[in-house]
């Protein structure tokens, strides 16, 4: 008999329990969420505002436009302010006293890429998100065609110059020229060739010591470029629209042109030869005019001496006009 009485007590109180149950339930979700009853968090750390408060009450007024939390579709209602394109993450939920929370993680871009044409932002993770009308963040600018592949390593890049004092000062974007990434500096109209994304401490870090040991003394509109993209060394370009440099680059120019190409080097041998021949040539004409002088001489003189011994006085008037027409 205790038995049974134990059984129905049991059956009584669950009864019990499920007609409060069902009652408390057709109550809570006879309830309205009231503007003072939604509850919108932003939880990031940086602050950003690419959405409004506004604009999340309206998308839960929208999608239950009779404003019962029965009639509320919770699974629907985050779906759909995760699609929303700045928002990273949300968690809507509600609690036992009719209260909906909403708790929404922006993204927070890391710098902005300008790719054909295009303007975007880009997170830590490396998604793309549009800009928005209403606000501007302000980040890196980054320009050149930039692969999807390499966005990471690029806001790794921006996070590390903008948590270091050194580099937040001396650069402001960033570009890319076919396959080398160049660093644009505030000081100065010179930018700093970076090559690839690989080993961005040790090449900023190079950087840091030319400006402090020898930058620092130089006027920055000297170059035109600085290169630390090669193993150990610094490569610099001087700025051709720098008066001062007008001279170095002229004497630059002059070493240049005394450096012997190899078209000039075999102009000068064939020459060496043709000269050599002229000078041949030279001595066998000056020696055939000299011949006959020398064999006229003699015989001007042994004439008239023969035509007295041989009594041939025509044959030796002869050379003797011609001698007299020679000298006028």
């Amino acid at each position: 008999m205790k038995n049974k009485y134990r059984i129905l007590k049991i059956a009584i109180t669950v009864i019990l329990l499920g007609f409060l149950l069902s009652f408390s339930l057709k109550k809570f979700s006879g309830q309205k969420i009231t503007d003072n009853k939604i509850s919108v968090k932003m939880n990031e750390k940086t602050p950003v505002y690419f959405i409004d408060e506004k604009d999340i009450r309206e998308i839960v007024k929208k999608e239950n436009p009779s404003g019962k939390v029965g009639d509320l579709n919770i699974p629907a209602l985050e779906k759909k302010i995760n699609a929303l394109p700045a928002v990273d993450s949300a968690n809507v939920y509600l609690n036992l006293n009719g209260k909906l929370n909403l708790d929404i993680k922006q993204r927070v871009p890391v710098f902005r890429l300008n790719k054909e044409g295009r303007d975007f932002y880009v997170d830590e993770k490396g998604t793309e998100f549009p800009i928005s009308k209403t606000y501007s963040h302000p980040c890196m600018l980054v320009t050149g065609n930039v692969k999807k592949d390499e966005y990471e390593k690029l806001a790794e890049l921006v996070g590390k110059i903008d948590k270091d004092d050194f580099s937040k000062k001396y650069f402001i974007g960033i570009s890319k020229d076919k396959d080398d990434y160049n660093l644009l500096t505030s000081d100065g109209n010179y930018k700093v060739e970076i090559g690839d994304l690989d080993n961005i401490d040790f090449k900023v870090k190079g950087f840091k010591t030319f400006v402090e040991k020898y930058l620092v003394y130089q006027d920055p509109q000297k170059y035109s470029m600085v290169s630390v993209k090669y193993q150990n060394q610094i490569v610099t370009t001087l700025n051709p629209y720098f008066k001062e440099n007008d001279s170095i680059l002229k004497a630059g120019n002059k070493e240049l042109a005394k450096v012997p190409t190899p078209t000039t080097v075999k102009k000068n041998t064939e020459a060496k030869p043709k000269k050599a021949e002229a000078k041949k040539e030279t001595k066998k004409t000056s020696s055939a005019a000299s011949k006959p002088k020398v064999s006229t001489k003699p015989k001007a003189i042994t004439k008239p001496k023969e035509t007295k011994k041989t009594e041939k006085k025509p044959t030796a008037a002869k050379p003797k006009t011609k001698a007299k027409v020679k000298i006028e």
